[in-house]
């Protein structure tokens, strides 16, 4: 082989330990299946993830836009094959499937693209990768020298993906243990709430208890239907804020807050594949928490803590109101934002929410 493929797989490798250079490495490799550009995406369950060459980040932003993602089956047609080496669009379909599909004549068709080849990879981390070389549709169907030159990549991106996956989850686990060490006990789950990574507070609190799909069970009942909600909520990428769930104390374990925490945008540069972190902050029993502790638990106003602490201390909304120079109608407003973060329904299971000793009724 030429230096400048020696390069390129040189390039390969680095992009799979840094993968800011992925878009970089993508441009290059389209250029050597003379494509207009390449891209590389990911996807396990319903999350899907992608870079794309500089040629056609556009059009794939477009793609991604118009929900053009979950019409697509060319992916499922490529991993059907369990073909290690790159297929063109007329391997998986016929010319008339081609002229009957809107991704191609609605969307690709009208940017100039339409022809293609992709190899799909399988990384034991669960991951399906796909990389595809787009071709402007004016240069026909991708021809057999192309397809064979990109085979003779193949086995690189495969590697580097694997590399890659396996880097990720160190990353992870890594970020894990660092939370540990600063007292926090933390669990990192990807977008269906398996556990990527666990550190020894999370596994001593926790119990280690993982169900089928190495999913966090939670030992009450009630707690676990709350952390359920809360996942499904995280795959169906509509977990817009933090989760707190309260865990009822144990004879071998004090009660504890559990707290899912989405991870979005730099946050992902630290926790990679991770889409939430699962935080469990354990409560001293019979203690009331500190007005902060109480805005950061239950992601509460300074007032809403306020209220929520002289409630656990047995005031009624009268005399808070007199208390804090407000009016009975303004405690009221603030005690219903309270018991709508922390998930309970009546001022009781409040009380004994920020006592550590009840969970609310679901």
């Amino acid at each position: 082989m030429d230096d400048a493929f020696e390069d390129l797989v040189d390039r390969i490798y680095e992009a799979a330990a840094i993968p800011d250079l992925w878009a970089a490495t993508l441009s290059a490799i389209a250029r050597f299946g003379e494509g207009a550009g390449a891209l590389l995406f990911t996807s396990q369950g319903t999350e899907f993830r992608s870079i794309a060459s500089p040629e056609i980040e556009e059009i794939v932003e477009a793609f991604l836009a118009g929900g053009w993602a979950a019409r697509n089956d060319r992916p499922a047609r490529l991993f059907a094959r369990q073909h290690a080496g790159f297929l063109t669009d007329l391997d998986v379909y016929t010319r008339a499937e081609l002229d009957a599909n809107p991704l191609f004549t609605e969307f690709l068709r009208p940017r100039g693209l339409g022809w293609g080849t992709a190899s799909a990879i399988a990384v034991p981390s669960g991951e399906q990768i796909v990389i595809d070389v787009e071709r402007a549709y004016a240069d026909g169907p991708v021809p057999a020298s192309v397809v064979k030159r990109l085979d003779t990549l193949r086995p690189h991106l495969a590697r580097a993906a694997t590399m890659s996956a396996r880097l990720r989850l160190q990353a992870v686990q890594v970020a894990a243990d660092a939370l540990d060490l600063v007292g926090l006990p933390a669990a990192v789950l990807g977008r269906q709430g398996q556990v990527l990574a666990m550190n020894g507070g999370a596994e001593a609190l926790l119990g280690g208890a993982l169900r089928e799909g190495r999913r966090v069970a939670l030992a009450d009942p009630r707690a676990d239907r709350l952390l359920g909600t809360a996942v499904e909520a995280l795959a169906a990428g509509a977990l817009a804020a933090a989760r707190s769930i309260p865990m009822p104390g144990l004879a071998e374990r004090a009660p504890a807050v559990a707290h899912l925490l989405p991870v979005r945008r730099s946050a992902r540069d630290l926790f990679a594949t991770a889409s939430a972190i699962l935080v469990v902050t354990p409560v001293a029993h019979g203690l009331l928490p500190g007005l902060s502790v109480l805005e950061g638990l239950f992601d509460l106003t300074a007032a809403e803590a306020r209220v929520a602490r002289s409630i656990a201390n047995c005031r009624t909304v009268e005399q808070i109101a007199a208390e804090s120079g407000t009016s009975p109608q303004t405690v009221r407003s603030q005690l219903k934002g309270v018991m709508a973060k922390t998930g309970v329904s009546r001022q009781a299971e409040l009380v004994g929410l920020l006592a550590g000793a009840a969970l609310p009724r679901l």
